[in-house]
């Protein structure tokens, strides 16, 4: 699923990255920081774990920079810092932000596209996946095995905050911050985003052979918006 959401994401962004300056936002162990930069681009990684920025750095980064800056071209640099606050990173800075199942964690949204509108140069963009909002609400479940195939359940699409699936198997057990559709867009807007895409793209072969009752549904919303 990670891999899938890597791709969707990269899907909003052009395919040739050199010479622009990129944020990945909550980057856990930098699977999105190093495609991106396989594009060109110069990148910085920030998350608010430690113990994640650490894997991150394991993982590789192609980059001698130091941990609070780009490195040079096809480069990422990881440091650790939260995405409502960006402190470090300056204003203006980068011309791309991506958010890979980021924005679904943070407490305030306002405070974190605040903070992302700020470290934008003019005409950056924030490119963001979060998981489906219809199909992952609070209490989201399947109907009961019959002779038909099984369903989703939308769940308590309108309560929105913090939530744990009580399903130990289920992508939501670590918890989430449901937000509905409307939510997410208005808010972009209200913070002078201007929406370019809003995509739902349909599970790859990888996702349906893993979990093939998902055949019919969009893991996650991916969106591009613009600094207005």
């Amino acid at each position: 699923m990670h891999e899938f959401n890597c791709d969707v994401l990269l899907g909003l962004l052009p395919d040739e990255l050199g010479g622009c300056r990129v944020l990945d936002l909550g980057c856990g162990e930098g699977i999105v920081a190093r495609a991106v930069a396989a594009r060109g681009a110069s990148v910085v990684g920030i998350d608010p774990s430690p113990r994640m920025i650490e894997h991150a750095r394991a993982a590789g980064s192609g980059s001698s920079g130091g941990p609070g800056g780009p490195g040079g071209p096809g480069s990422v640099v990881y440091a650790v810092d939260d995405g409502c606050v960006l402190s470090t990173v300056a204003a203006d800075s980068v011309d791309w932000v991506t958010a890979g199942l980021c924005l679904n964690n943070v407490p305030d949204l306002d405070a974190a596209l605040a903070a992302v509108r700020r470290v934008l140069t003019a005409r950056g963009a924030l490119a963001f996946t979060v998981p489906h909002p219809c199909f992952e609400a609070p209490h989201a479940a399947w109907t009961p095995a019959t002779d038909r195939p099984p369903r989703r359940v939308v769940g308590d699409y309108l309560a929105e905050g913090f939530w744990r699936s009580d399903n130990p198997e289920g992508a939501r057990r670590a918890g989430n911050r449901h937000r509905t559709l409307s939510t997410y867009l208005t808010a972009l807007v209200r913070h002078g985003f201007a929406v370019e895409s809003v995509a739902e793209p349909p599970p790859d072969d990888r996702v349906v052979a893993a979990q093939p009752r998902r055949a019919e549904l969009p893991p996650f919303l991916a969106v591009r918006a613009r600094r207005a």
